[in-house]
């Protein structure tokens, strides 16, 4: 699978073949380059990595908003964008188009109802809160527009029923 990754801001695009028969070897293609490495965990965030016949030192620790690498002394800031994810709050967000019905993904009961019909609403915006097996989930609109419809509080609701309409 083709990654793309942020290194200190500058993407690169990043395949990984499926790891080696003995497990710590792995190659990769960066920018249409092939890299071999083998890598060995240390300790937990430690890993020692061997990349064209030099030792390379590598620790790894999450940030907020992707993961602080240190190589060596020298400090860089890696963040992966998942091809199959949406980029929500990125402003390249994927908005969908069209009258839209939100369908229950779960039987449950609506515990609250955060929006009004007739009611403005933005991609992303908290539409009501179902709780299914003593978890509240809450269920957010998937596009800008005008919500048609909406289920009232204390109902109950079956898996796939249409819980509102934004058009």
């Amino acid at each position: 699978m083709t990654y793309d990754i942020f290194i200190n801001g500058t993407r690169r695009s990043v395949e990984i073949a499926s790891p080696s028969a003995e497990g710590s070897r792995v190659t990769a293609v960066i920018d249409g380059r092939t890299v071999a490495a083998d890598a060995a965990k240390i300790s937990p965030s430690v890993y020692s990595v061997l990349v064209n016949g030099r030792s390379l030192d590598v620790t790894l620790e999450e940030a907020t908003d992707g993961l602080l690498v240190r190589i060596d002394g020298r400090e860089f800031k890696l963040e992966i964008a998942d091809p199959r994810a949406w980029q929500r709050g990125r402003g390249g967000s994927i908005e969908l188009a069209g009258r839209q019905q939100i369908a229950a993904p779960m039987p449950g009961k609506i515990v609250r109802v955060l929006a009004a019909m007739g009611q403005q609403v933005e991609a992303g915006q908290g539409l009501l809160v179902i709780e299914a097996m003593k978890m509240q989930n809450e269920i957010r609109s998937p596009k800008s527009g005008t919500l048609e419809k909406i289920v009232r509080e204390g109902q109950t609701v079956n898996a796939g029923e249409i819980l509102a309409v934004v058009i």
